[in-house]
């Protein structure tokens, strides 16, 4: 194929390049793998009903092709169609032979990962049986898998370890089970739930959307309350969350365990708690109407109890504030206590206008990785009709998200790289031009000379390798 030519050089294009590569950074992403165990510890939760002398493809490495392809933006199984034919992939999801000369049938010979239709059995096997459908899994073992991964990412000696919760609306564009209509959203979704602590996900649980946000949050944080205490032995919780959570069970609950389980939820306003407010938004108002200033805020405390749903007086903090647009008042119900824990150096880190502005606001960041998971990692895609696969489909694509967030953290600390969001670690580490050779010794990667990053991918090789690799 010619092109305009360049000067006085003709400009050929053939399809002679040999086995190529887009994904050169893909090798991370097993390597990560390789120090948390994800893979293997996701295979014990499938049961392999297949005939060992007609498989092709272990369960380990389809789940691999499946996560490290929702990383790699594959976030479709029809993408799977070109990416199986990607011999640095499959590489990467552990094929001996990455030209797949060793397939079992010789038509499918010279591609060594796993088809669409292969990968759709594994999600889909839950919901049909027949003798193509071999492969369920425990959801119950699932979750307990994204729980101990996230657990595990936790710094051992962690004296505080914070829980976000929140949930996200994903739509629904079919006749999927479970569609509900929700009028927050204006449409038919889901509403699955989510528990972060900072960048790491531990909770990602399908729900239907005809249920309030915190439908099953104590189940929830029984199980993620017991994992963090195994890890993190001495650490104090802190379970924070928006004004969806605030609700008695929830609250009860934190204040019933021992140690103590600490919480700090958005409560929303009414005429009794702006009343309480009051001397706080006059002084606020007195304080704007002197500075001349465009807001003003100050902050106060009480006590509070609701005439039915709450079982005991709480303190709330309400934060006054005018605006030129009027007035703005927020309230939290804590049980943290005001003068700060004993031996804590700052006693004053949980005064009214510090916990609100500092702790508070603080988990406004967890919507920032539930956007990665949505634009970057496709999370919502959840377009098969059982709601038990689009559930496994969820957990794929949180797995994705950790195994990422593994890379970054660990691989890209004090780099340009360190806070980048997924889709940028993913363009500009993982989008790497390669050519690979295949030959009895070894897997030959040439990554292209061109490209601008090479010392960050240095040192996230060496940071990334020396590593110790788990057994899962």
């Amino acid at each position: 194929m010619l092109f305009q030519d360049v000067g006085t050089r003709q400009v050929v294009v053939d399809f002679s390049g040999g086995p190529l590569s887009s994904d050169g950074g893909v090798l991370f992403l097993r390597q990560a793998d390789t120090n948390l165990g994800l893979t293997l510890e996701l295979a014990r939760c499938f049961e392999d009903g297949r005939d060992a002398r007609f498989v092709d493809h272990a369960l380990a490495e389809m789940l691999a092709q499946r996560i490290y392809g929702q990383a790699l933006g594959y976030e479709d199984l029809n993408d799977q169609e070109r990416l199986r034919l990607d011999p640095l992939v499959a590489a990467a999801c552990g094929k001996e032979d990455p030209l797949g000369r060793d397939r079992f049938n010789p038509a499918h010979r010279g591609i060594a990962l796993a088809a669409p239709a292969t990968l759709n059995r594994l999600e889909l096997s839950n919901n049909r049986r027949s003798r193509c459908h071999k492969l369920p899994h425990d959801p119950q073992k699932v979750e307990a898998c994204l729980l101990k991964m996230g657990v595990r990412c936790l710094p051992r000696h962690a004296v505080e370890v914070v829980v976000d919760l929140d949930a996200m609306g994903h739509l629904v564009h079919g006749t999927q089970e479970g569609r509900h209509f929700n009028a927050y959203y204006e449409d038919y979704c889901y509403l699955p739930l989510y528990a972060f602590v900072g960048d790491i996900p531990l909770w990602a649980q399908l729900r239907t959307s005809d249920h309030s946000a915190a439908e099953g949050v104590v189940r929830a944080l029984e199980k993620i309350v017991a994992a963090i205490r195994q890890r993190c032995r001495r650490a104090r919780i802190i379970v924070r969350g928006d004004s969806g959570f605030c609700q008695e069970e929830i609250m009860a609950w934190c204040e019933r365990q021992q140690p103590g389980v600490y919480y700090c939820l958005g409560l929303a306003k009414n005429s009794v708690l702006i009343e309480q407010l009051a001397p706080a938004l006059a002084d606020a108002r007195a304080r704007r109407c002197l500075t001349g200033a465009a807001q003003a805020r100050v902050f106060g405390q009480f006590a509070y109890r609701t005439r039915r749903s709450w079982s005991c007086s709480r303190r709330v903090i309400g934060k006054a504030e005018v605006m030129a647009a009027g007035d703005n008042p927020r309230f939290v119900v804590t049980n943290l206590p005001a003068e700060g824990f004993a031996g804590q150096e700052d006693r004053e880190r949980f005064e009214p206008q510090r916990l609100y502005e500092e702790l508070y606001c603080a988990r406004g960041d967890m919507e920032n990785q539930l956007k990665q998971q949505v634009l970057d990692l496709r999370a919502d895609r959840l377009s098969t009709h059982y709601l038990a696969s689009n559930q496994l489909r969820l957990w794929l694509a949180t797995f994705g998200y950790l195994l990422m967030e593994r890379v970054r953290s660990l691989g890209l600390a004090g780099t340009d790289l360190a806070r980048a969001t997924v889709g940028s670690v993913r363009v500009k580490l993982l989008k790497v031009a390669a050519q690979v050779q295949v030959s009895v010794r070894r897997v030959y990667v040439q990554l292209s000379s061109a490209y601008p990053l090479q010392e960050i991918f240095r040192l996230c090789h060496r940071r990334l390798m020396s590593l110790v690799p788990s057994t899962g």
